[in-house]
């Protein structure tokens, strides 16, 4: 198979040292790139050292979207599949030959592996577990994670699944689909972008597995840590573009109804003190109205795209705060359709 490992890095020197070793070792067989986004580290000089790896160098941090946009299009063309891989992932032996496997399923856009914690291996991850879906306030959440709330890995879904969104910390996707949808939203930055990306080639009809059979394991936080005020601004911000862009319903009322939500979720921030964050939402909700117009301009080029993605048919906040559904296996499974 032609296909390229290309891992997104800015000013991860630390991540290389623990981890492209490890990389290297696994993935004999198949070209290694690693893009670097302008870091100021010396990241690049540390890149060099290895003969095994093919470095791109882009002249300014163009965020995990952006990035990743710039890199893979100096590549296009001359790979099949590219297999998108976090900087502070660790394999595993044979990793990556279960994800191939997958892609004989000519319906299948990308997959991903199951996706463990590094510092608790026998935990899942917050950035994709075994697998990403939205309910429908398209609120993500996996298999193996709701919100924080992070499961212990004991096989519970250790079976192959169609999903609605593959994680950015480990995606193997084709090349062709990734051009043709124009790849990331560059608008994003960072975060949620996969699941943007994963929604619009859903909506073309296409599908997403999780292939439970490769694990990795992701430290996470690498470059913004989960507390991050700046991780809560993007999260925020880019599920309202997300929202704006690929609602197939009447905008108007799934804006205002999530806005609400947001609403609620910043008061809460004010009381336990986190003024930051209650500021953070915000300037979010600014942002929607700054570029409503352009998403405006994106949701009308979509518009034509009309296959109902799979997702959770019913209230993910309502499932685990009232219903105390706290685990992906508890919920209503027949509510996951298309």
């Amino acid at each position: 198979m032609n296909l390229a490992i290309v891992i997104l890095n800015y000013n991860g020197r630390i991540h290389l040292e623990n981890y492209i070793e490890n990389i290297i070792s696994h993935s004999k067989g198949y070209d290694l790139i690693i893009a670097d986004n302008a870091s100021t580290d010396d990241s690049v000089a540390y890149i060099k050292q290895f003969k095994e790896i093919q470095l791109i160098e882009i002249s300014s941090n163009l965020g995990f979207a952006g990035g990743y946009n710039e890199a893979l299009n100096r590549i296009k063309g001359t790979y099949d599949y590219y297999l998108l891989l976090n900087s502070d992932v660790e394999v595993s032996e044979n990793w990556i030959a279960p994800l191939v496997a997958a892609m004989d399923d000519e319906q299948v856009a990308a997959c991903q592996p199951k996706i463990k914690s590094l510092q608790r291996k026998e935990f899942f991850e917050h950035a994709g577990a075994s697998g990403g879906y939205v309910d429908k306030n398209y609120f993500p959440f996996c298999r193996g994670r709701i919100f924080g709330e992070l499961e212990k890995d004991d096989g519970q879904y250790d079976g192959s699944q169609y999903i609605t969104w593959t994680s950015g910390a480990a995606m193997l996707i084709r090349s062709d689909l990734f051009h043709h949808v124009d790849g990331f939203d560059a608008d994003f930055f960072a975060h949620m972008e996969e699941i943007d990306l994963c929604i619009r080639l859903g909506h073309q009809g296409h599908q997403f597995k999780v292939v439970p059979k490769s694990v990795v394991y992701h430290l996470g936080g690498g470059t913004l840590p989960y507390n991050s005020p700046q991780k809560i601004y993007l999260n925020f911000r880019n599920s309202l573009f997300m929202i704006a862009k690929n609602h197939k319903g009447i905008l108007l009322p799934m804006l205002f109804k999530r806005m609400l939500i947001d609403a609620i979720a910043a008061y809460k921030f004010l009381f336990e003190g986190k003024f930051l964050f209650f500021w953070k939402v915000f300037l979010a909700h600014m942002a929607l109205y700054k570029n409503l117009g352009t998403l405006l301009k994106k949701r009308a080029q979509l518009k034509k795209d009309r296959t109902p993605i799979l997702k959770y048919h019913g209230n993910i906040l309502t499932s685990f705060f009232i219903e105390r559904r706290k685990t992906f296996s508890k919920l209503n499974k027949r509510l996951i359709k298309s």
